[in-house]
């Protein structure tokens, strides 16, 4: 009997209340699923962690591709005695942390000093597994890498090539190693 009257009382108010109560409701309701979520699944001070490291990757590659379009075109070497542009030790750092690529003449001419990673590389149908371009602290100079298997010819073999890079190739829009020192 009380719960009649109570929904009687409930039936007789104005539309808006009822319409404004059930925005409250739902409101409410949406609120709390998303902290009960978040308190089993939310990333809390990991996430952030994560987000803010990719916020400085993101802001480095930008400042290394602002310098990277100032370049000029054509090969940087790291030595004298040459005709083209000579890196800065400050530049080369720059340059080497800026490089993703490794183009198949750089590939190619490091294979003459590697018969192995030749050998493996002309099996497989020139396919490259792994590359790499990294500064080393200590040594202070940039080194290239890269792996060639012959695993999808049934080879069971893996050579790994890793050399330090005397010269890049600048395009305008990226670099790429030109030359890696392998002996």
């Amino acid at each position: 009997m009380l719960k009649d009257n109570y929904f009687n009382r409930l039936k007789e108010l104005p539309e808006t209340i009822k319409q404004f109560g059930g925005l409250v409701i739902i409101t409410v309701i949406i609120i709390s699923t998303f902290g009960i979520l978040n308190t089993f699944w939310g990333g809390g001070d990991e996430l952030i962690k994560k987000m803010k490291l990719e916020e400085e990757r993101i802001a480095n590659e930008k400042k290394l591709n602002a310098l990277i379009s100032q370049l000029p075109s054509g090969i940087l070497v790291t030595f004298d005695g040459t005709d083209n542009y000579k890196l800065t030790d400050e530049l080369y750092e720059a340059v080497c942390n800026a490089t993703k690529l490794i183009p198949q003449r750089a590939i190619m001419a490091a294979h003459f000093l590697n018969y192995e990673a030749y050998d493996l590389y002309t099996i497989n149908g020139n396919k490259i597994d792994d590359t790499y371009v990294k500064w080393n602290v200590d040594k202070k100079k940039c080194f290239a890498g890269y792996t060639v298997s012959g695993e999808n010819v049934g080879v069971n073999r893996t050579a790994k090539v890793v050399g330090e890079v005397l010269s890049f190739l600048s395009t305008g829009i990226d670099t790429r190693v030109y030359f890696i020192k392998n002996f």
